[in-house]
């Protein structure tokens, strides 16, 4: 298109690529100036481009086409079209028999061109007495055994109600509990029979969803059925809801919903219910698939298949036009209307304790269900955008739905396609809940439609090609803006290779391959691309203060050359170093490079003059090998020391530091070595200060040494024999005490020995009479 000219340059290789694939393809071509802007135009005729000058610039708003002087008839510019095919009038009367019309139009065929939004009057009027088909879909686990008993008294006044809405209403009943598996419900035969508790007589075994009656006018044959139900039960509270929903949605021909008619489902709850992956608690694992499963009434793959999800039941609830009434007790109403938010065109009611405002529930929901009119779409084809404005009091903004409270309403449609569609496409528009639909078939305009001469060797093609909108289409063995170009022996591909820098783009996207040569484009502006590939141009050039090159200097190849006294990426500087010099007067000292009057430092020194290096290991540890070679010519570099350590150009030997703490090393001999260095000018140029004196360890005293060690010998020793000494000790008093203590335990036996003779003889003097 023409903003190529402006976002080559700009935007790079993206928009190139863009511009290769324009030149390759007339029809590419055509169709990307048909959809890049809504209401851009083609350019038909002949020579109309000039020298060097892209076959895009003929892509432009009709204004600048006519104000380069191009007449109205060269101009080409399809627009988009709108055709009614079916276009039945509303129906005016009540409901007959024969089918109303409650929409208009019924079928509209638009040919659109992308990007340009095409609007249409969309007329819908509800019927008087339409037929209403009405499901009733009850839950009968065990907590809703009150409300069982009010609907079997209330089928009269439900036909009654329904009788009043229209003459041709029908109701139909189901009930539900839940899947028949745990954890779900009781698999112990006896309860799966009776899963109710054991007081209660009336019991039917358990089941997920059965059909109880098909959609009737017979109330006696309504008020039969419901008085057969008997209460049922299960485990948990969340009820299999949503299986019931899908199948009496998708099991159309066994529920007898009819054609022509407004469909509700009336269910009636007192619990939560069961979703898609509740059922992995029972290891069931196939997903819902949408289809109906019904024998003998009952759902038969309610244990082999997971619940749907919301999602799942809503589409379906929408495909077959039902609208759902969800009446729940009131512990469980913000529970629905969450739900209900998630369903199009469905209503919740309150349930009183035990149903019996059932009837009123209904008729509230219905009236508010027939008085909002909301009208959307299926499934669209893609980058295809429709929006619904409505054309009633509070109809509210244009939005993706379309939404009016009131029987007799209209609404303004706007579809508008973002590409070009490779074929004809076709969706549905319609109310909610209403079987009429419009069918709207869709395609695009991205051809141009134009008048080209017959010839087919054209005299503006060297005779070698024929007019296609204005541009030669060369026949095989010639190329060329005007088939100027005979391939000859090579083939278009290595022509075209020639003019690839680095197998990239042809000729950079700014110039059209002429027999293996780029012939550049003009730009706008007046200047020409340049170079082999037209890989420069003077115009990209970095901007100062909004001026090329800053106004002080050339731009040449996208790269700015500077007037002598300005420098800088764009020459936004003045020539000078006053801002980088030192006190000493060195530039940046020595560590850096002056540019725009600022030091521009090497890696690790820090501005504003490249005086300290955070980052850098210090000198201190660095250079402390170099000051022991230099100071006392001792250490690894004492050999070599001139060569290695010219980085310290000046040091000297002093008796004393000037203040502040010294740095220190420990040379080969142990000994400290202070010192004081500072970076001079330049990267690696330093001056030291040593001093004189090393602080060196003293020698230790063998003697004291020797002597020490011998004393501690001899002491660990003596040490040594105390403890054996004291361990043998202790040893003979444990002895000596047990012998002790086992001599006290003998008991001897006293008596005498026959041989024993005492030692002591005592003799008695006769004569001595005791005086």
């Amino acid at each position: 298109v023409f903003l190529l000219n402006y976002l080559t340059p700009l935007l790079g290789s993206s928009i190139m690529h863009l511009a290769v694939y324009v030149k390759q393809c007339m029809q590419t071509e055509l169709r990307i100036c048909m959809k890049v802007l809504s209401h851009s135009m083609w350019v038909g005729v002949l020579n109309f481009t000039k020298p060097g000058e892209q076959e895009a610039a003929r892509c432009d708003t009709r204004a600048q086409l006519e104000e380069r002087g191009c007449m109205g008839n060269d101009i080409i510019s399809p627009m988009n079209t709108l055709t009614v095919t079916k276009n039945t009038a509303l129906s005016t009367n009540a409901f007959v028999k024969d089918e109303p019309i409650q929409l208009r139009p019924q079928e509209v065929n638009l040919k659109l061109r992308p990007g340009l939004p095409r609007t249409f009057k969309l007329d819908f009027r509800r019927v008087e007495g339409y037929p209403v088909d009405l499901y009733y879909l009850m839950d009968l686990s065990y907590s809703m055994e009150d409300d069982l008993r009010s609907i079997k008294t209330l089928g009269n006044e439900l036909f009654k109600a329904l009788q009043g809405i229209t003459k041709q209403g029908r109701i139909g009943f189901g009930s539900f509990v839940d899947k028949t598996v745990l954890p779900f419900t009781n698999t112990n035969p006896e309860k799966l029979k009776k899963p109710c508790e054991e007081k209660e007589l009336f019991c039917q075994p358990a089941f997920g969803y059965r059909h109880v009656l098909s959609m009737t006018e017979n109330k006696a044959d309504f008020n039969r059925e419901v008085d057969k139900q008997r209460i049922s039960g299960n485990l948990d509270s969340p009820e299999g809801t949503l299986d019931a929903i899908m199948q009496a949605a998708v099991c159309g021909d066994r529920i007898g919903w009819r054609n022509s008619s407004t469909r509700l489902i009336v269910l009636t709850t007192d619990d939560g219910f069961h979703m898609a992956g509740d059922g992995k608690l029972a290891g069931i694992l196939e997903p819902n698939d949408e289809r109906c499963y019904m024998d003998k009434q009952l759902y038969t793959k309610s244990n082999d298949m997971d619940y749907p999800s919301v999602g799942q039941v809503a589409s379906q609830l929408e495909k077959n036009n039902i609208q759902p009434i969800f009446a729940v007790t009131k512990n469980m109403e913000n529970v629905y209307r969450e739900l209900s938010r998630m369903i199009p065109k469905s209503e919740v009611g309150v349930l009183s304790e035990d149903s019996k405002n059932v009837v009123e529930l209904i008729q509230a929901a219905y009236n508010r269900l027939s008085s909002k009119v909301t009208v959307t779409h299926d499934a669209l084809p893609d980058n295809v955008r429709v929006t619904y404005t409505p054309l009633c009091p509070g109809g509210g903004p244009a939005g993706d739905k379309g939404v009016c409270d009131n029987v007799i309403v209209s609404f303004n449609v706007t579809v508008t396609a973002d590409e070009c569609i490779d074929r004809e496409r076709s969706f549905l528009i319609g109310p909610l809940g209403i079987k009429d639909k419009l069918k709207v078939s869709l395609s695009t305009r991205c051809e141009c439609e134009c008048d080209d001469p017959k010839e087919e060797n054209h005299k503006d093609c060297d005779r070698k090609g024929k007019v296609n909108c204005g541009m030669c289409s060369c026949n095989a063995g010639f190329v060329g803006q005007k088939c100027e170009c005979a391939i000859g022996e090579k083939d278009e591909s290595s022509l075209r290779a020639a003019c690839r820098k680095d197998n990239g783009t042809e000729c950079e996207g700014r110039g059209d391959c002429v027999c293996g040569i780029c012939q550049c484009y003009v730009q706008q502006g007046g200047s020409t691309y340049y170079g082999t590939h037209c890989e420069c141009e003077n115009e990209s050039c970095e901007k100062f203060q909004n001026k090329l090159c800053g106004g002080n200097g050339k731009c040449r190849c996208k790269i700015c050359e500077c007037n002598p006294e300005y420098e800088g990426t764009a020459c936004q500087c003045k020539k000078s170093d006053e801002q980088c010099r030192t006190p000493s007067g060195s530039v940046c000292s020595g560590r850096g490079t002056c540019q725009c009057n600022q030091c521009k430092c090497i890696e690790g020194y820090q501005r504003p003059y490249c005086l300290t290096c955070p980052a850098c290991q210090t000198p201190c540890i660095t250079k402390g090998k170099c000051i022991e070679c230099l100071g006392f010519q001792t250490g690894p570099f004492s050999k070599n020391c001139s060569q290695t350590c010219k980085s310290i150009n000046e040091f000297e030997m002093v008796e004393t530091l000037p203040p502040g703490k010294p740095c220190d090393v420990r040379d080969v001999e142990n000994c400290r070595v202070f010192f004081i260095i500072k970076q001079l000018d330049g990267e690696d140029n330093y001056f030291a200060q040593i001093l004189k004196t090393r602080e060196c360890p003293e020698l230790p005293n063998i003697y004291a040494i020797i002597g020490g060690s011998i004393a501690g010998v001899a002491l660990i020793g003596l040490l040594i024999l105390l403890i054996i000494k004291a361990i043998l000790y202790m040893r003979d008093v444990k002895e000596f005490r047990r012998f002790e203590n086992e001599q006290k335990k003998g008991k001897w036996t006293p008596g005498d020995n026959p041989l024993f003779m005492n030692a002591t003889t005592t003799v008695a003097n006769p004569t001595f009479t005791g005086e």
